[in-house]
């Protein structure tokens, strides 16, 4: 066969070839330490210019909380959607948070796993259900005073790439997975496809990032910054109370977003907290790209991480059965920490798996509320002891 007659190779990064010019363009996120600067280089993060301009899509008020449904455009790839919640009623500036979304294996969809809908697809009913204990985290936390946005970050939801035509390693390793599917009598929905794809694709993302100089968290770090100079810019926000919160790989999006940027005051790491030496040589292949930039470790140990943060204090809970993290890890880095933070770290051990559950957002909405200054206008917050 000749050249000419092959079939065309598809797109690599379909969705996202504007993705290496934007980048090449770019010099590094600047932040506010040098300390802070260390992990952007590291990271590769791109800098993050004035918020976008965000637009309106939706407004409806139901069950105590007014939701917003936000979109905005970064320079490169897909028109990124948020949605902002906030308790329904409430005037004034309120405490601003920005609610990360885990990995959980889930790219098609994002942040709308977080967020209380009344159109919304299964596939964010279901990562609630195996997530977070049934409950919608962002439109929780609004309940309890704060003006929250939750949105898609890059590669996720309405950020994520197009593999209608898979590149071709993708599709090879995709047919595999609808052989079995076929072979168990399973019908795969759109999501299952789409999340099948993405989980041999994100090789491919995170290869093409290091080619470009960044990384995976690099580019989700960039997201994250953009989300949360617009959380800072809304009038409903007071941009001097505003922090983070995520479970998972959501945690380490707010442990990397509070070490970049000064604007986040307090945050909450939820199951993503060990050492990097506790994952050799079992745990590695649990985690994806978020977690294993490369040559990160130059820069300390995960919780050591922490320590390039100005915030004034954060919350780490951890699960003592979480099947990503073994407890003597999580016991190490508990130490680490008590010792980096003297009165600033704040760290609880819960029984159960990798699981946010409804005790432990109760807590970290409690923790966040205390330390931003949140009234409790609608909370629905019970009390519950973790494991020591």
């Amino acid at each position: 066969m000749s050249t000419a007659d092959q079939p065309a190779r598809p797109s690599a990064i379909a969705g996202y070839e504007d993705w290496p010019r934007y980048v090449q363009g770019q010099q590094r996120y600047v932040s506010a330490t040098a300390a802070a600067q260390e992990l952007s280089e590291a990271l590769g993060v791109p800098a993050v210019g004035p918020p976008p301009d965000a637009t309106i899509d939706w407004t409806e008020t139901h069950d105590g909380v007014t939701t917003s449904q936000l979109s905005w455009q970064l320079g490169f790839g897909p028109r990124t959607t948020g949605w902002l919640v906030r308790p329904a009623g409430v005037s004034g500036p309120l405490p601003g948070l920005l609610a990360l979304h885990c990995h959980g294996g889930n790219k098609f969809g994002g942040a709308d796993r977080l967020v209380e809908l009344r159109e919304a697809h299964p596939s964010a009913a279901e990562a609630r259900a195996g997530h977070y204990d049934g409950r919608a985290l962002a439109t929780e936390v609004a309940r309890a005073g704060f003006a929250v946005l939750a949105h898609d970050t890059f590669a996720w939801g309405s950020r994520r790439f197009d593999l209608s035509q898979p590149p071709w390693r993708t599709s090879s390793a995709l047919e595999a997975r609808k052989s079995q599917w076929q072979e168990d009598g399973v019908v795969p929905t759109d999501a299952e496809l789409y999340n099948a794809a993405a989980g041999f694709h994100e090789d491919t993302v995170a290869k093409t990032a290091g080619l470009l100089g960044t990384s995976l968290a690099g580019m989700v770090a960039h997201d994250d910054l953009a989300a949360l100079e617009i959380l800072a810019s809304l009038p409903e926000v007071d941009a001097a109370r505003l922090g983070c919160l995520g479970f998972s790989g959501g945690g380490g999006r707010a442990l990397t977003l509070a070490a970049l940027s000064p604007r986040i005051r307090n945050y909450v790491v939820t199951c993503m907290m060990t050492t990097f030496d506790s994952l050799l040589p079992a745990y590695l292949d649990a985690h994806s790209w978020l977690l294993q930039t490369p040559g990160l470790w130059k820069l300390g140990d995960w919780p050591e991480l922490t320590a390039r943060s100005g915030a004034d204090g954060f919350l780490v809970q951890y699960a003592l059965a979480d099947q990503l993290f073994p407890e003597a890890g999580m016991r190490d880095a508990h130490r680490t920490l008590e010792a980096l933070h003297p009165g600033g770290y704040t760290g609880s051990f819960w029984p159960g798996g990798h699981v946010f559950t409804a005790g432990m957002q109760n807590e970290a909405i409690t923790y966040l509320a205390a330390n931003l200054g949140a009234g409790s206008p609608g909370a629905r917050i019970q009390s519950t002891v973790p494991t020591a």
